[in-house]
């Protein structure tokens, strides 16, 4: 399908490429070059597949090694980005070499389905979205941890405390972890009108708290 074209393998410090080309007679002959991921690397590499006229060339979605690569060429020729998955299932030891020769002889047939790969600015918005995404989980995981530190021991404070991390929450904390261990004292540090429940917040603070406890709510 392709009688011109490449495959790229693509590692943190180093990038194989090779070029796959069927001459008239039928002949298939490959050319295997490796450049450095450097700025002035991945230039030289453009502008060597621009003298090969190579339209089309495919390389791993290898998380953010393969995006100079992608940025630089996208336009340019056509840039397949496969699954590691799929191209890689072949036989016999690997190495680079092996794998950018096998990604273009992929290329060659047909037998590369290509990724979405966004354009520059919805890949910086996606980026953005998953990062927001992690954040607040990693947040409720945390908040979780805290729940656990404060159930375990019977500190039944939902009952009485609707929000654990607000304002009231979070004082109250803040003097356990400091070293005070008297439930009154704690409680007195609520605000608004949980202090008005000073008697109910006085026993929903009453346990048995322990390093582990602390330990549990630091790491949040």
């Amino acid at each position: 399908m392709h009688p011109l074209c490449g495959g790229i393998d693509v590692h943190q410090a180093q990038l194989t490429d090779c070029r796959r080309r069927v001459d008239a007679d039928g002949q298939v002959t490959q050319e295997v070059r490796e450049f450095a991921t450097t700025d002035d690397a991945v230039l030289t590499l453009s502008t060597w597949l621009t003298e090969q006229q190579g339209p089309v060339v495919a390389l791993e979605r290898t998380g953010v090694y393969g995006r100079p690569v992608y940025h630089v060429r996208a336009g340019r020729v056509a840039v397949l980005g496969g699954k590691a998955q799929e191209m890689q299932r072949r036989p016999g030891p690997k190495t680079d070499t092996a794998d950018a020769r096998w990604m273009a002889e992929l290329v060659a047939h047909g037998l590369i389905r290509p990724s979405c790969i966004p354009p520059p600015p919805m890949g910086a918005l996606r980026d953005r979205t998953r990062t927001r995404v992690a954040l607040i989980q990693s947040r409720a995981q945390a908040n979780n941890w805290v729940i656990t530190g404060l159930e375990d021991p019977h500190i039944t404070r939902m009952s009485v405390v609707s929000d654990r991390f607000g304002r009231s929450g979070r004082r109250m904390r803040a003097a356990w972890l400091a070293g005070e261990r008297d439930p009154t004292t704690r409680a007195a540090r609520a605000l608004g009108m949980l202090r008005r429940q000073q008697s109910p917040l006085e026993l929903a603070l009453t346990g048995p708290l322990t390093e582990y406890h602390a330990w549990l709510i630091r790491g949040a």
